[in-house]
């Protein structure tokens, strides 16, 4: 871990968070001065199940994965977070500890806005308040979710929708991304084995839906199909 230092106006994280679209300057302007940022390096953590801390987080460049071990140490992914999505809310408005682990997944910039510079902005902003309330309902809804998602779907309907989720937000150019996990870290985010992900991969290939390059790199070929089998409207 390396690098603390206040964000520039152009390098900010705070911009490319959705909730924060709105804002007048003049709050922008008080949340990027006191907005701190730090590089991690693969297999840090920025915090672990059980600490608590006083910041909320957003991911600025790279990938964090949000874990919970069970008594056996079994890690089950809870959720992923690409660059413009914030996390450690929960503790930061209940001033209580963090429930999962965050870990990077690779090398990675954090910018985190201290609790009560962002509670004082939010008490002088109602409409900060009202996008931050809507988009907890939102993270609520996708837990809802997901508890379906992996008690109920087949695991080639798990696979198929974390791959459309890895296509939406990497950007992916001409259908192609490179995975950004492990086949171990996907096997724990849908909730199956490395195994059953390699299988259901070439099942994929087979069927002409994805063209895999080397053990990351694939290009998804139709979409559509993905998206009926993951049961995506």
């Amino acid at each position: 871990m390396c690098c603390e230092h206040c964000c520039t106006q152009e390098s900010s994280c705070i911009a490319s968070v959705p909730v924060f679209n709105g804002m007048s300057e003049a709050d922008l302007q008080v949340l990027q001065k006191v907005t701190r940022s730090r590089s991690f390096n693969k297999g840090d953590f920025i915090f672990h199940d059980g600490e608590s801390s006083k910041s909320l987080f957003v991911v600025n460049k790279g990938l964090i994965k949000l874990t919970k071990l069970s008594a056996e140490g079994k890690e089950q992914i809870v959720r992923l977070l690409f660059p413009g999505e914030f996390f450690g809310l929960f503790s930061l408005l209940r001033d209580a500890k963090h429930y999962v682990n965050a870990e990077a997944v690779c090398q990675t910039i954090i910018c985190n806005i201290d609790k009560k510079d962002f509670l004082k902005t939010m008490e002088a902003n109602s409409d900060l308040s009202f996008r931050f309330l809507l988009s907890l309902s939102d993270r609520l809804y996708e837990a809802d979710e997901s508890v379906g998602f992996l008690g109920l779907m087949e695991v080639e309907q798990r696979l198929a929708r974390a791959l459309i989720l890895f296509h939406e937000k990497m950007n992916a150019q001409n259908g192609t991304f490179s995975l950004p996990i492990s086949k171990k870290d996907l096997a724990s985010f849908i909730g199956t084995t490395p195994e059953s992900v390699s299988r259901k991969l070439l099942t994929f290939m087979s069927q002409e839906l994805i063209r895999m390059d080397g053990r990351r790199q694939i290009q998804i070929l139709e979409l559509d199909q993905l998206k009926e089998i993951a049961e995506i409207n």
